[in-house]
């Protein structure tokens, strides 16, 4: 059996599931863009896409909710200068394509109408990242009711404590076609799964709970018994040990963050800072500073959407440009920003691979995919140990932060307080208070265990939901301020 090359496979199934069912081809399409470019737009693009989804959650040791959906549609933008006109249908048709067609190329209007031919189509350059797995049929219902069984079973025979269980299974497969204006035609087929577990632990009337989870771009096989025995083991672990907490101090102080998912402080606080459109419009804390000192030496953050497997990469985004490895802060020096195909034109620069959308019926915006601080040369133990008064944050929930000012508040799920370098007793209700651009400012000491997110994250932005990934070493900041209850 010879096998297509794996960029043609995608295409391949993105036209058998997005165009070919409805009796368009290409031809349709390039009708549609050259409709649209017959007024003067700098930009145009088709977004199809085709989204199955499943979820199934257990409480109180029954499975309680199941549900399946399946959405298809077909978004139509045009763009011309800053000004972006958009239209979108659940009905992939010939007709409904003219029609958001039509509505969409009015943004061009005050110009000349022209002659246009849309050039021959050409495939854009892709990745290949992960498999087109279909995770929904990799395991069949049964399988998945006894996975999330298993999960209960487990966590309650780890202690006594344990009172409560709750956990989801949720996977989905995402096809998407991008046709541009240039003649680009991108496709991707995107599996993701996740499995979470919370835990709930009681003693002496006192309630606690603890999370944890993960998933990314595969199959629900990647949940075999060893990886939900390690989910289980660390959301337990969290529940048990805020049942010792006490009241965490306040003040200012030392803070060191753990490695992996305390990284979605660098994500929010940062990385927001850090896109296009911010930056542009000169409303971002680091607008206008490229090329200058932004953070300490040997801090270097990189957004990547390249990684394989991981929650947050793309093989393509959702302009049809080829993700990215994108440097955006090195030993401490502002190197560029996170980039979509309008933001860049503007701004004089190329796309990064960062042009995002939730759904067919939302436009593309700079996103984050992968966003995560390299390595340093410090002994995690020994950034611990240098603590003479101050807080151990392994673990965050919720947070906000102020894009222009770069001011940030976040809750730590799980925290310790230290002192002369030994971890007295974990603290609950601490909050971290401070500013991006500052605080990068202030990193002392960088471990040497990067560590990525387990695949649980999901970031927000102008009311758009897209799967991310977060990541960094154990670090050492000084002079953060900490909001307690003590």
């Amino acid at each position: 059996m010879i096998s297509r090359e794996p960029t043609l496979e995608r295409l391949a199934i993105a036209k058998s599931l997005l165009l070919t069912p409805f009796g368009l081809d290409e031809s349709h399409l390039s009708r549609a863009l050259t409709h649209i470019k017959a007024h003067q737009v700098d930009e145009a693009d088709l977004y199809f896409q085709y989204t199955r989804h499943e979820g199934w959650s257990l409480e109180e040791g029954i499975v309680k909710t199941g549900s399946f959906s399946i959405d298809q549609g077909v978004g139509v933008r045009a763009v011309s200068g800053e000004k972006t006109a958009f239209a979108y249908s659940d009905d992939i048709s010939e007709a409904s394509l003219l029609d958001a067609a039509q509505t969409v190329r009015t943004i061009g209007s005050s110009a000349l109408t022209k002659r246009v031919r849309v050039p021959s189509s050409k495939i854009a350059k892709a990745r290949s990242l992960y498999g087109g797995t279909d995770p929904i049929g990799s395991m069949d219902s049964a399988a998945k009711v006894d996975l999330l069984g298993k999960v209960e079973r487990m966590a309650r025979a780890k202690d006594p404590r344990v009172a409560q269980v709750m956990a989801g299974l949720a996977s989905e497969y995402d096809v998407v076609l991008v046709a541009r204006a240039d003649g680009t035609l991108a496709a991707d087929v995107r599996p993701l799964v996740r499995l979470s577990v919370t835990v709930i632990a009681e003693q002496n009337g006192r309630r606690e709970v603890g999370s944890s989870g993960g998933g990314g771009r595969f199959g629900l096989d990647f949940f075999d018994d060893a990886q939900i025995s390690q989910y289980v083991d660390l959301a337990v672990h969290a529940a048990l040990t805020n049942l010792d907490a006490r009241p965490a101090p306040a003040g200012e102080m030392t803070v060191v963050l753990g490695s992996g998912w305390p990284g979605i402080l660098l994500h929010e606080a940062i990385g927001h800072g850090l896109e296009g459109d911010f930056n542009r419009k000169g409303s971002s804390a680091f607008s206008g500073k490229v090329g200058q000192r932004v953070a300490a030496k040997g801090v270097t953050v990189l957004d990547d959407g390249t990684l394989t497997d991981r929650r947050g990469s793309l093989n393509v985004d959702d302009e049809g440009n080829v993700s990215g490895r994108n440097v955006l802060i090195e030993d401490g020096i502002l190197k560029g920003y996170i980039q979509d195909a309008m933001n860049a034109r503007l701004m004089g620069v190329a796309p990064t691979g960062n042009g995002r959308r939730e759904s067919y019926a939302h436009v593309p915006m700079p996103r984050m995919t992968n966003t995560y601080m390299l390595a340093g040369d410090k002994d995690p133990q020994e950034i611990v140990a240098s603590i003479k008064k101050g807080l151990y944050a392994t673990n965050f929930g919720g947070g906000q932060v102020d894009i222009t000012s770069g001011k940030f508040v976040f809750s730590a799920s799980e925290a310790y307080w230290v002192e002369n370098g030994k971890v007295q007793y974990p603290v609950k209700g601490a909050t971290i208070i401070g500013s991006g651009p500052e605080c990068l400012k202030h990193v002392s000491m960088i471990g040497n265990d990067m560590r990525l997110d387990s695949g649980v994250g999901t970031c927000g932005k102008e009311g758009q939901s897209v799967p991310v990934g977060v990541g960094q070493p154990t670090l050492r900041i000084d002079g953060l301020t900490v909001g307690g209850t003590a």
